[in-house]
């Protein structure tokens, strides 16, 4: 691995996610004020809608295209490249027709389903073109991820986030009078546009970034159709079927709410999955940007049988993982309710943040986890895992929710996200070899976090602070106390992602459980 390409990479994306979430954040604040919780509700039904049909657009092929492009680029030509690109444009231009055939000629029978009325007919049938885009979009995602430049990726972001908002608010304000099913259509308008503004500007870098692959005739990968197959069979299926019990979920929890909560149900659906989840998940921003850049980085070093170079990635970032996730769920817990009461001016999601804080490190090590296993060929075990996750949650729901209300949901997502994680971490570090260190990695990040808190917590109680100023203090001082006990107690190295090197002492294969070969 090149690591200042690896930094320089991961900081691109960093830095672009941040402001797309921060972007984010604001944007669903900002229509969260106009059509209320129960408008968000209804939104994040549709918007499971889009998330199903994006999934069939997309299926595996970003991360086949990343893994096979990797390998090209390392060791074959120009024309290879080209022809799995070929390859993952014809299959996407494929399953996206079909799946925009399903959206327009079901648009009447699926608003029915899902909000009870023939009103959310056309947010449906706009998620057609959407879902085209997307798939497009994901393609030259791959494309980039394996040629280890996140820069297009970071400008496409952007430009397509600000895009939608400026859209968005445009066509919002244009049908506001008209209701809710008119706000949520003029929504996924301009996700639409976005999504083709980004496409194009992919396009346009590709073309420009192709000239500088390798020339010549040879061919890695002999059979790109096969090879493409192969890694987005398990991915795509599990993907395809994973995304429709999500889609049931969310169509399945506000009915189920309902039974207990009344007509409260629509509000506190929207006020989890709308409001306090990406809340929640905003700080792992960076997480994630490691997680995505590290696929071609642990395809590249499967194949080259460099076995400890991916002992080393799995024991620096499940580390960082813990460390990022603990205290965050730490400074969620002490003041999640001043964080909802200043984004949303609601004690509901203020409440739901504090609730949800401590299953924030395993979202966090979970996503990560995932991402690395599919960069190790694993795709099948990250299948089976995620279904049966999603079984799961459906078959509780459906018995429990509608007689525990809103404290049974929480409770299922408890069990759902320790057992998904616990799963996750296991099978990566049998198939690593990776070394796990309870103790420097949870016991003691975790007793840090939560005094650090505390401690951060009375100082500022003391004085009579705005909620704003004491968030902002509240991390000043609880962020440094953390990260510097852990520094004394021998507990963090401020994630040195520099051992993660082709040296001799991580590239030399190891034995026993590990399943890399």
């Amino acid at each position: 691995m090149k690591k200042t390409l690896f930094i320089k990479n991961t900081a691109y994306l960093t830095a672009s996610s941040l402001v797309l979430r921060f972007a984010g954040i604001v944007f669903k604040v900002w229509l969260a004020a106009r059509i209320g919780a129960k408008g968000m509700g209804l939104y994040q039904l549709v918007f499971s809608l889009y998330l199903l049909a994006a999934a069939f657009a997309t299926g595996g092929i970003p991360t086949a295209v990343t893994r096979l492009v990797a390998g090209e680029s390392a060791l074959g030509s120009r024309d290879g490249v080209k022809k799995i690109l070929s390859v993952a444009f014809k299959a996407n231009l494929l399953i996206s027709a079909a799946t925009a055939a399903v959206l327009i000629f079901g648009a009447n029978r699926l608003s029915l389903f899902l909000v009870g009325s023939h009103d959310a007919a056309a947010s449906i049938k706009t998620l057609s073109l959407c879902v085209f885009f997307t798939g497009v979009c994901s393609v030259f995602k791959g494309y980039f991820l394996a040629r280890r430049n996140a820069a297009p990726l970071t400008a496409a972001g952007l430009l397509e986030q600000f895009s939608r908002i400026f859209i968005t608010a445009v066509t919002v304000a244009a049908v506001y009078s008209k209701g809710l099913y008119a706000v949520c259509a003029a929504v996924f308008i301009g996700d639409t546009a976005a999504e083709f503004i980004a496409a194009a500007y992919l396009f346009f870098r590709y073309r420009a970034d192709r000239k500088r692959l390798p020339e010549g005739d040879r061919r890695y990968e002999k059979r790109p159709i096969k090879a493409l197959f192969h890694i987005c069979a398990p991915l795509s299926a599990g993907k395809y079927l994973n995304s429709f019990l999500r889609t049931a979920e969310n169509t399945l929890v506000p009915k189920a709410l309902s039974v207990f909560e009344g007509k409260n149900a629509l509000s506190l659906f929207g006020a989890i999955k709308g409001m306090a989840l990406p809340v929640l998940l905003f700080p792992s921003v960076i997480l994630g940007a490691v997680s995505t850049l590290l696929i071609p980085e642990m395809s590249e070093a499967k194949q080259r049988r460099q076995s400890g170079l991916v002992r080393c990635a799995v024991e620096e970032i499940l580390h960082a993982a813990a460390v990022a996730g603990f205290i965050c769920a730490a400074i969620f817990a002490v003041c999640g309710h001043k964080i909802g009461e200043l984004l949303y001016k609601s004690d509901e999601v203020g409440f739901l943040l504090t609730a949800l804080s401590p299953i924030v490190p395993l979202m966090y090590a979970d996503s990560l986890c995932d991402g690395l296993l599919k960069g190790l060929d694993q795709q099948s075990f990250t299948f089976r895992v995620s279904v049966s996750d999603s079984a799961a949650r459906i078959v509780l729901i459906f018995f429990f929710v509608s007689r525990t209300g809103i404290a049974g949901f929480i409770g299922i997502m408890y069990l759902s996200n320790l057992a998904t994680c616990a799963l996750n971490v296991r099978r990566l570090i049998k198939i690593s070899g990776a070394a796990a260190d309870l103790k420097r990695t949870v016991i003691i990040p975790v007793l840090v976090a939560a005094q650090a808190s505390l401690f951060s917590k009375l100082i500022l109680d003391i004085f009579s602070l705005s909620d704003l100023v004491y968030i902002i203090l509240l991390c000043c001082v609880c962020l440094p106390v953390y990260f510097l006990a852990l520094w004394l107690l021998g507990c963090m190295n401020f994630i040195s992602l520099g051992r993660i090197r082709p040296h001799k002492k991580y590239a030399a294969p190891i034995t026993g459980t590990s399943l890399i070969k």
